[in-house]
């Protein structure tokens, strides 16, 4: 695509080859919680890390936004960085896990990737380039029946279950089929690629979406305001959809779309 966009590529499939190293070794990852539900692997840190010093000799100047240390966030460039989205997943040895890679630029998103390394598929986009997977150009779903619709709903412990309860009840009521399969990132790629008509959550995390975000809308999809208030430095709930949906599914999620 372009040569940011190469540099991208290389990073997070790197990072990717880290991962797969990691979740194929003999002895699995051991892991530790930092919260209910909120797992940990020195796989994390040891990926996060990476990245950073791959951005640091390719980007001087930089700043870097990540899962697990953090950063600033009021930066002109803004690299934001989930190591491992799915951490459960890799911890307990379920191949459904991604690293997660977005760059903002003067608060908007400019480009990012979604590299998902058990089964070598790279989500990839550029603001004008279009979403691409393995060199195939991604669009968004055209189902327009929310009763032949799956809607893959988030949950985070930082709520209470109630709202995701709720997501679900709505969306099943309304003749959605329901999944969940513990990656916002892959959740979001899955938009873009066609695979689901929507992703949602009533809260996440800045760096868990950096980069679906932008594969979502350059998929021709929709998209909420994550930005809005503090969504960078403190998370929000975001939707995702395809275009011929948006308007239904933000009426039953109550999630306004841009």
């Amino acid at each position: 695509m372009t040569a940011l966009t190469d540099a991208i590529e290389e990073i997070v499939r790197s990072a990717g080859a880290m991962m797969r190293e990691a979740f194929n070794a003999p002895d699995k990852p051991a892991y530790s919680l930092k919260g209910r539900q909120d797992y940990l692997t020195a796989t994390d840190g040891a990926v996060e890390l990476f990245v950073r010093g791959e951005i640091e000799r390719r980007f001087p100047g930089d700043a870097v936004l990540g899962e697990e240390a953090g950063g600033e966030t009021g930066a002109a460039r803004l690299w934001i960085v989930d190591p491992v989205d799915g951490t459960a997943n890799f911890a307990r040895a379920i191949p459904h896990f991604c690293i997660s890679l977005g760059l903002m630029v003067n608060g908007e998103l400019e480009a990012g990737a979604i590299y998902e390394p058990m089964h070598d598929e790279l989500f990839i986009a550029q603001k004008g380039h279009g979403a691409w997977c393995n060199g195939v150009r991604l669009h968004v779903s055209e189902q327009s029946e929310l009763s032949a619709a799956t809607v893959e709903i988030g949950w985070s412990s930082r709520l209470s279950p109630d709202p995701y309860l709720a997501l679900v009840s709505q969306c099943m009521h309304a003749g959605c089929s329901v999944r969940r399969a513990g990656s916002g990132a892959l959740g979001l790629a899955y938009v873009a690629a066609g695979r689901c008509e929507a992703y949602a959550e009533a809260h996440i995390n800045s760096w868990d979406v950096a980069a679906g975000l932008l594969l979502v809308r350059e998929a021709g999809g929709r998209v909420n305001d994550f930005w809005a208030e503090e969504g960078l430095s403190k998370g929000n709930a975001v939707l995702a959809t395809n275009a011929r949906l948006a308007t239904e599914l933000s009426v039953l999620t109550g999630i306004p779309l841009r």
